[in-house]
């Protein structure tokens, strides 16, 4: 790589350093993650991206970053995001949160609450397949659990976000599984027994953190009576996730119901519905504003070669399988920054997985496991991943606040460093 292609290629990625430098720096310095809003950072970081391009008209730029802006997968992603706005808002107008809460703190003791939340984010998770769904699902419980309990509303949205990472990782109905192991040529059940052994520990880990900072915490519980009618709504959506109904329709199905039951109930008056689902969308607005400025942003440095750079970067010194597995895991995790979506870096970085794997020996399994493992950690702490957008942006907290909180993303990615280090398992 002679030194006119390196210097293309950092000018390529600079619009990704120059949103960190705008959104984390300027946030250090201010000395409040509130001061700088990351959808001005991602503005500036477009702006600069659309003016350093050469070999096109501003018009044609500006075509290029519209078409990354409003490809498909962003548009899907919208609208998951408006109906999760509206069904949040009106799940919260009828009283499905409070009874939902109520219910929690019945089920579960006091003292394994962290523990049993995790647990039951886990088992959500890997049944429906998706983290966004299972933070969508979740997350206004554990908004309700902190107002009533006193605890830390960052540190329990922390819980679930995490526990949203365990199933996406592991179902074998999520996309990023589907992605690495259709990019490997790979079964499902090869990737999920040898993916199996690195999710497990972690998990446990941070199960037994919770049980043990939990047995620690006595929480200001008040238990008061379930109305079983108001937990419909969020039963309805965990019971048709799980089937494998697509998200959208689970949406619509829980706004629906969630309206029928509120008007039953006189909790709601059908104007008012419409104003708490119109609430509920301008929520997610500035959420809405950031992916497509993402996607735009990320269109134009794929277009200026920035990705092709950081694959020829990467892959130049390979003297082992050790290096191999470095080289895999650190390229997907450079894609997951610079595309902040886990599926959309397993399917960037696939097939050059799978050519370094067959030269130094690596298992389709192996490999497939490592793309989905370290997407999973790399999505699950970026501050402008979806998953955390969407779990600040219901719990109305900042990502970056969540992010000390993610103990799973975290001994995950302990256990998958120690995994390659000491290349385990052998098989």
């Amino acid at each position: 790589m002679n030194q006119n292609q390196t210097r293309h290629g950092l000018l390529a990625l600079s619009p990704i350093i120059v949103l960190l430098l705008v959104y984390l720096v300027g946030s250090v310095i201010a000395g409040d993650f509130y001061r700088i809003p990351i959808a001005v950072a991602f503005l500036l970081a477009s702006v600069y991206a659309i003016a350093i391009t050469r070999g096109t008209t501003f018009s044609e730029r500006i075509t290029h970053f519209s078409e990354g802006a409003a490809n498909p997968r962003i548009m899907y992603m919208i609208w998951i995001f408006v109906l999760a706005g509206a069904f949040a808002a009106v799940a919260k107008s009828v009283g499905a949160v409070d009874a939902t809460v109520a219910l929690t703190l019945s089920a579960i003791p006091a003292d394994f609450l962290p523990a049993g939340i995790f647990l039951a984010t886990c088992l959500v998770s890997m049944s429906i397949g998706t983290s966004v769904g299972s933070i969508v699902a979740l997350t206004p419980i554990v908004t309700g659990l902190a107002e009533q309990t006193g605890c830390s509303l960052e540190w329990l949205v922390g819980i679930v976000v995490g526990g949203a990472f365990f199933g996406d990782n592991l179902s074998f109905i999520s996309d990023t599984t589907i992605a690495a192991t259709q990019t490997q040529g790979c079964s499902m059940r090869d990737k999920f027994r040898t993916n199996f052994r690195l999710v497990i520990p972690a998990a446990l880990a941070t199960l037994i953190i919770y049980a043990v900072v939990g047995s620690n915490i006595h929480l200001a519980t008040h238990h008061t009576a379930v109305d079983w009618v108001k937990v419909i709504p969020y039963l309805i959506v965990i019971v048709t996730a799980v089937i494998g109904i697509n998200v959208l329709v689970v949406l619509l199905t829980g706004i629906v119901a969630a309206g029928i039951i509120g008007l039953t109930c006189n909790t709601i008056s059908f104007i008012d519905l419409f104003t708490s689902m119109g609430d509920g969308i301008q929520t997610m607005c500035e959420l809405i504003i950031i992916t497509m400025l993402a996607g735009g942003l990320l269109e134009i440095v794929r277009l200026n070669g920035g990705l092709t750079f950081l694959t020829n970067l990467l892959t130049r010194h390979i003297g082992s399988r050790r290096g191999a597995e470095i080289s895999i895991t650190s390229l997907t995790a450079l894609a997951n920054i610079c595309t902040a979506n886990n599926t959309i870096a397993i399917l960037t970085t696939g097939d050059i997985a799978r050519d370094i794997s067959s030269r130094y020996g690596i298992t389709p399994q192996r490999t497939a496991s490592l793309l989905d493992t370290v997407s999973c950690v790399i999505q699950g702490i970026i501050p402008y991943g979806a998953q955390l957008l969407m779990a600040s942006g219901l719990a109305a907290v900042s990502p970056l606040a969540i992010i000390p909180h993610l103990y799973y993303p975290i001994c995950l990615a302990i256990i998958m460093l120690i995994s390659i280090g000491l290349q385990w398992p052998k098989r």
